[in-house]
């Protein structure tokens, strides 16, 4: 189990949210009044689609891989702000804290990290000023609590234990010929990333059965890469995430599929053919919309 840092120059605040760059803003100000350097506060995203919570939960456990045991993850992605869910700290065993809305969203990095402990955090432990508003506990609540932990106060004096609420992203299922599962995230460049493992994929496809909600079933290549698609054309790959991509080289593949976030997605493959006399090179991706 990571210990947390002693020293501040080990620590540092991550921000991730889907309230813009002009709230992020005042949530680093508090920061900073708090104590924190702005050297040690880190922007993973401001631009998260509103009120998303699974695909806010499924970046954050993807971004937050690989940072310091002396990180403290702060997401503000809270549709039921000023209402009845909980504002939390999560102590992880890896050594990250975690703060934010026990609404689901921290949970699948914490789920990753191990669960040590959490604590409700009190309004009135935290805050420096009045607060202003209910609708906006990224400033008023989170961030500076954010700060007290990067000042090296023990998350046991926020508030009361609490047991988060459980909360675990969709899975994929396996099939006789392929896979079932959704989308997960669609990024800024239109690409649908499912949660289909790569690795689930035989190493020898060279062209998938795709279906995508209701839609009817179509043969795509399975790439290596954007450019092996070619421009304007539907295909499948293994993305950055380890995850199955769909895609449209130098396109948008949520737009040519209408497919959004929890879309279902169906797979479907072969192993390469060529064990009969056929060429190996028999079996490149086609250019297929």
């Amino acid at each position: 189990m990571a210990r947390w840092p002693r020293s501040r120059r080990d620590r540092i605040v991550t921000l991730t949210s889907d309230v813009g760059a002009a709230y992020a803003a005042q949530m680093k100000a508090a920061l900073i009044a708090g104590g924190v350097p702005p050297g040690a506060i880190v922007d993973l995203t401001h631009d998260l689609p509103a009120h998303g919570i699974a695909e806010a939960a499924f970046l954050l456990r993807e971004m937050a891989r690989g940072f310091p045991s002396g990180s403290v993850h702060v997401v503000v992605v809270d549709p039921g702000v000023g209402g009845r869910r909980a504002p939390i700290v999560v102590v992880t065993r890896a050594g990250p804290l975690l703060v934010g809305p026990d609404n689901g969203v921290l949970s699948p990095l914490a789920d990753e990290l191990g669960v040590r402990s959490a604590v409700r955090i009190e309004p009135d432990r935290v805050r420096r000023t009045p607060r202003v508003g209910t609708t906006f506990d990224g400033r008023d609540l989170f961030a500076p609590a954010a700060a007290r932990l990067f000042g090296g106060t023990p998350p046991a004096t926020l508030g009361p234990p609490i047991r988060p609420k459980p909360y675990a992203l969709p899975r994929a299922a396996r099939t006789a010929s392929g896979a079932q599962g959704c989308v997960l995230h669609v990024d800024r460049f239109g690409n649908l990333i499912t949660n289909i493992p790569t690795s689930w994929v035989s190493p020898s496809c060279r062209e998938i059965h795709l279906g995508v909600a209701v839609g009817s079933s179509r043969r795509v290549a399975w790439a290596t890469s954007y450019e092996s698609l070619g421009r304007g054309t539907l295909g499948a790959l293994g993305s950055s995430f380890g995850l199955v991509e769909l895609a449209v080289g130098e396109g948008r593949a949520t737009d040519r599929l209408r497919a959004r976030v929890g879309a279902r997605v169906s797979l479907g493959w072969r192993d390469r053919p060529g064990r009969r006399g056929e060429k190996a090179n028999s079996a490149r991706p086609r250019k297929r919309a």
